[in-house]
């Protein structure tokens, strides 16, 4: 099986809206060869197949978010508020669109999302291997700075009888 893209770029297409990985419906239709408008055609007609958690349409504000971010014009191009889907969505599009590149390009895809899931969870072990390292390692430098601070504190003086003769004194 021949790789159409490589899953870098599609890690470089998956975006966090609303807490859940998502690709835009537009760079879905380039990686299936399709355009936008057709792509949305094929899921309205099966809207059945995608639920909220699998499709959603962004809100005016996330869109124009995505505008300033990739400092695209707002004239031109859509006339409609773009659709994102999630993994189960892209995996549910493999079946609306039923074609051989269609399902290439959600193997890859697939395979693209397993590498980002498995990058977060590399990040979360390392995350917490460094927060165990401070607890350890603050507890150790504790003891080390209390010694240091002993060192020094002035040594505490004790009242002494002065011992010898002293001039002027009666008693």
């Amino acid at each position: 099986m021949v790789k159409l893209v490589s899953t870098e770029v599609i890690a470089t297409k998956i975006f966090v809206i609303r807490g859940k990985r998502v690709m835009l419906d537009s760079d879905l239709a380039i990686l299936y060869g399709a355009k936008t408008k057709r792509l949305n055609e094929q899921v309205m007609r099966n809207k059945k197949r995608f639920p909220e958690d699998f499709m959603f349409q962004l809100t005016e504000e996330e869109a124009n978010f995505l505008r300033s971010h990739f400092a695209t014009s707002k004239r031109g191009g859509r006339r409609y508020l773009p659709y994102v889907f999630t993994q189960e969505g892209v995996a549910m599009l493999s079946s609306v669109l039923n074609s051989e590149r269609a399902i290439m390009v959600n193997i890859q895809i697939m395979r693209a999302f397993a590498q980002f899931r498995r990058l977060l969870l590399t990040h979360k072990d390392l995350r917490r291997k460094i927060e165990e390292m401070e607890k350890k390692y603050d507890a150790q430098f504790k003891v080390v700075f209390d010694a240091l601070k002993k060192l020094l504190e002035p040594p505490a003086v004790e009242k002494r009888r002065i011992i010898g003769f002293r001039a002027g004194n009666d008693s």
